[in-house]
């Protein structure tokens, strides 16, 4: 009788059991591949995002038996991987900002009002932020992304990363000023009114 993994439960059951049933590693692709695509392809743009998401599960794969089963949540670790396979692509990463940079903000919206709003959006702000996260140190902007793009905790971060939560809220502090000071002291996802 074959059974099927289960699609419910906890990360580190689905990695546990993927131990005598490969198969039910594939659960742990399902509910996160779509989150980890989003975040690598923010960071060098959607062509190596599939690539490397791929990449990220072979090797996760590969060391499914040195997980920690304390740890509920197979995320931070499966982002910790995918930020490591980044750092290979480092120059491609700023590349990517410095284009953007370069690239004229999209004004494409449907009415006037619209318009006026976009003016204090993150996307007018786009070159400016592309540039300041070009800027900043690899470190940094890893703590920085795996925050605002990942959707990870500070100690989600830290055991991602492998270093001290001290560590993650100091760098996060660091690059969240750099960023701030690019953009002029300006937060712009705040409308003003």
């Amino acid at each position: 009788m074959i059974t099927q993994p289960a699609t419910r439960g906890a990360d580190s059951e689905l990695v546990n059991a993927s131990w005598t049933d490969p198969e039910a590693f594939a659960v742990l692709f399902d509910r996160y591949s779509a989150m980890l695509y989003r975040y690598v392809s923010k960071r060098l743009g959607p062509e190596p995002a599939e690539d490397l998401v791929g990449e990220t599960f072979l090797v996760a794969f590969s060391r499914r038996k040195s997980y920690d089963l304390a740890y509920p949540d197979a995320r931070p670790w499966l982002f910790g991987i995918l930020t490591k396979l980044i750092s290979r692509h480092h120059r491609k990463e700023a590349a990517r900002y410095r284009a953007l940079l370069r690239a004229p903000v999209d004004h494409d919206v449907e009415s006037p009002a619209d318009r006026v709003a976009a003016g204090v959006t993150a996307q007018a702000a786009r070159p400016r932020l592309a540039g300041a996260l070009a800027a900043l140190p690899a470190k940094d902007r890893d703590v920085l992304l795996l925050i605002a793009w990942g959707d990870l905790t500070y100690e989600e971060v830290a055991q991602a990363l492998g270093i001290p939560i001290g560590t993650v809220r100091s760098r996060l502090n660091r690059g969240r000023r750099k960023v701030r000071a690019a953009l002029g002291d300006t937060n712009p996802m705040l409308e003003e009114e």
